[in-house]
């Protein structure tokens, strides 16, 4: 009587049958390297435009308003301004 897993076993009978692993679905199910890469696509266009959104709302007249309070606000807590 083997005490060894049965589906250990069978993991090692697929690593010799391609065909077989292809017909019950293992190598779809272990590929995963496209969606990390796309992962990375939506992180950096997310980023780039949260940067955009910054640059305009900051170089505009809102943003030299909010900067100029928040540094106001910052030197009166330091006791300087």
């Amino acid at each position: 009587m083997s005490l060894q897993h049965p589906d250990r076993d069978r993991g090692r009978q697929l690593a010799f049958r391609p065909a077989l692993r292809r017909a019950r679905g293992v190598d779809r199910c272990r590929d995963e390297r496209g969606i990390t890469t796309a992962e990375y696509a939506v992180g950096t266009a997310a980023g780039a435009g949260l940067a955009g959104l910054l640059y305009k709302l900051l170089t505009g007249g809102f943003g030299e308003q909010l900067l100029k309070t928040l540094f106001d606000h910052v030197l009166g807590l330091l006791g300087i301004g």
